[in-house]
């Protein structure tokens, strides 16, 4: 998986985490540090920082815009390493099954993620 899909797919399973009670505080804490790091990378783009917020709430309608604007700045390792984490976590099962770990080299066409919709027209 890309960095930029890596950390959409954390935010989303983190803010999906966080609203539930039975959510632990480290899922809550990895969470919360993920936003701050990548709110901090998106700060000079008000879009980016509408796409984060957004993609919490409005996941469906938020995430091509927030991955957009992600694939436009450095991300680095550490805000990957903290989405891993949130990933590791919120779905323990998913992210040992290597669901989070994805290679779509030369791949055209192909969406990843769950509960997906794809139109394509030749």
């Amino acid at each position: 998986m890309d960095p930029a899909s890596i950390v959409i797919a954390a935010i989303t399973a983190g803010s999906v985490a966080g609203l539930k009670d039975t959510a632990s505080a480290a899922v809550k804490d990895a969470y919360q540090s993920l936003k701050g790091l990548v709110g901090s990378r998106l700060a000079a783009s008000s879009r980016g920082t509408a796409a984060l917020e957004g993609v919490q709430v409005q996941p469906e309608v938020w995430r091509a815009v927030l991955g957009s604007e992600l694939a436009a700045v450095e991300l680095g390792d550490e805000v990957v390493r903290v989405a891993q984490r949130v990933l590791q976590l919120a779905d323990p099962a998913g992210f040992r099954q290597g669901k989070y770990v994805v290679d779509l080299r030369d791949a055209k066409g192909v969406q990843v993620g769950d509960n997906n919709t794809m139109n394509i027209r030749f």
